[in-house]
């Protein structure tokens, strides 16, 4: 049986930058990726994005400069990019090529499902998963042919030293192997690729993300239209269960003329908002990504937060395979809460209190006209820290939320 210093599960953005990481370091790495699976996202990535991960700017598909915020009473509030942008992906392009990119570094890529971890008499987890189907020898060789055949792959198991779980919000590795991972939390997010309008004024720009904070398109999150170059992305997101994701960005696209457009595709899957309170086994297991709950409350970003998560898991799983001492996996979640736990904390009290009714929605879009709130946000979203270089400009921020929460200005 083959044996792997790291077997890491899920080839999305943050197990594919993990195995990267590894590999580089010389270690022996098994990135296992379920393939033909793309997640709807929005797909945009700020500059400290690029920056930090290497990412070339060839990938980009559009170039934000400006957000658009949409009010329940139909109020468009504008917030333009000072001095940069906001680089927008698709997601089954990127992710590839960041897949791509871990092989190049040394990382065996396999296609497949993963199925369970079990222990060998030794104690080494052993990774089953079963491999993409083979095609049928006729069509390998470029042959048309009438007959059906169907190759069964026979289910594989590799060990590993350690192990990763950077297989998405629904992850069975942390479900398998990590207590409390099964009480995560999550919002259903739902999109449509569609082609992008043209001649359409100013209803649609290749350069603006739309965001609509209404409660009849989302009771309780937010509904969006993002450019991606030739295509765009409109989507719905909502925890409620009772909710009509495919109704919401019908009427989406009807609301903003997009109903005549063709849909490419549809996509959809749960987005977690809060991260786990554990993201190890004690053993061998760390999560990572959506596996462990690293997406931004109030924004839903996810892209970079996924990205620094594996890398944060990547060093501590190198901490680990270096001392033996299991107890070196908590640097994941330790790292990543010391880096960004203040925003995640602060963007979910803003979420729980502005996404709560149509009345506060019409007053945080009315707050984001304010230049030092769209250019301290902007600040914060860019270089993913806290900007505490101007403290009158947040007193006058808090100043103005007041007056706002006490109802003594007007939406």
């Amino acid at each position: 049986m083959e044996t792997f210093d790291v077997a890491v599960i899920g080839g999305g953005p943050s197990g594919a930058t993990a195995a990267a990481d590894l590999a580089r370091r010389g270690l022996s790495v098994l990135l296992l990726d379920r393939a033909g699976r793309i997640k709807p996202c929005g797909g945009a990535i700020p500059p400290k994005a690029i920056e930090e991960f290497e990412i070339p700017e060839s990938l980009l598909v559009a170039r934000v400069n400006s957000a658009r915020m949409v009010s329940p009473q139909n109020v468009a509030v504008d917030m333009p990019i000072e001095g940069g942008y906001v680089g927008i992906v698709n997601r089954e392009t990127f992710d590839e090529w960041l897949r791509r990119r871990a092989a190049a570094a040394g990382a065996d890529l396999r296609r497949g499902h993963f199925d369970s971890i079990s222990r060998d008499p030794d104690g080494v987890a052993v990774v089953h998963y079963t491999p993409r189907p083979a095609p049928a020898p006729e069509q390998a060789l470029g042959i048309e042919s009438t007959v059906e055949v169907t190759l069964k792959p026979e289910p594989v198991a590799v060990r590993a030293r350690a192990i990763i779980g950077a297989d998405g919000a629904m992850s069975q590795v942390a479900k398998q192997c990590v207590p409390g991972a099964e009480k995560i939390r999550y919002v259903a997010a739902y999109h449509e690729i569609v082609r992008a309008p043209r001649n359409v004024g100013d209803a649609y720009s290749a350069t603006r993300c739309d965001v609509y904070y209404q409660g009849r398109l989302s009771p309780d999150f937010y509904a969006w239209i993002f450019p991606h170059g030739d295509t765009a992305s409109v989507g719905v997101g909502s925890a409620n269960k009772g909710f009509s994701l495919r109704a919401a960005t019908f009427d989406l696209r009807a609301a903003s003329g997009l109903a005549g457009m063709e849909t490419v595709r549809r996509e959809g899957a749960p987005i977690p908002m809060k991260p786990l309170p554990r993201w190890d086994n004690g053993r061998d297991v760390v999560l990572a990504g959506d596996a462990s709950g690293v997406v931004a409350p109030a924004s839903g970003e996810g892209i970079y937060y996924a990205m620094a998560g594996g890398r944060f898991a990547a060093d501590a799983v190198v901490a680990y395979l270096a001392t033996g001492d299991a107890r070196e996996l908590r640097r994941a979640r330790r790292g990543f809460m010391k880096a960004h736990g203040k925003v995640f904390f602060i963007l979910g009290i803003m979420q729980r209190f502005w996404y709560s009714s149509d009345k506060r929605r019409e007053r945080f879009v009315s707050i984001c006209r304010d230049p030092d709130v769209q250019r301290l946000t902007w600040q914060a979203y860019m270089h993913k820290k806290l900007v505490r270089a101007k403290p009158l400009a947040h007193m006058r921020i808090f100043a103005k939320d007041m007056a706002h929460l006490l109802g003594l200005v007007r939406a």
